[in-house]
């Protein structure tokens, strides 16, 4: 999570909401990290966690990222959270809960619904408190 928290910080220089994604082979070694870049970009889907999976199946040269985490400070969205599941990812985590657009356990479950190909673990609130406080800060400092 230190390096997502990491990516997340380098974000609010260009605009974009701090969010930090890093996506971990089966080794555990990093390999691929990525911050929210949809201002920078001017791309909706620039989003932290598909920048980072677009990344690791470049390195990979797979679209297949079984085996891999993705760890990321904010809940994933509903994009997010299926593109996680279409990449067949073993887990996700994340920080902060997003009680607003979360589709790994707030709004909507996509790891865990049977329906789908394929399902993950999601271990959530990992720093939970350090994600948010980056995100409340960043946006009361643009409603100053």
């Amino acid at each position: 999570m230190a390096a997502a928290l990491a990516e997340a910080r380098a974000a609010p220089a260009h605009g974009d909401v701090p969010v930090g994604a890093v996506l971990v082979g089966p080794d555990s070694t990093v390999v691929a990290r990525a911050h929210n870049e949809r201002e920078r970009r001017q791309d909706p889907t620039a989003h932290a966690e598909l920048l980072a999976l677009r990344e690791a199946a470049a390195a990979r040269g797979t679209w297949r990222l079984s085996g891999c985490t993705l760890v990321v400070t904010l809940e994933p969205c509903p994009m997010c959270a299926g593109a996680a599941v279409a990449a067949q990812l073993d887990v996700v985590a994340f920080g902060a809960p997003d009680p607003k657009a979360g589709a790994l356990g707030s709004l909507y479950n996509l790891g865990a619904d049977p329906r789908l190909n394929h399902e993950l673990t999601v271990i959530d609130g990992l720093r939970a408190e350090e994600c948010g406080r980056l995100l409340t800060e960043f946006f009361a400092a643009r409603r100053a």
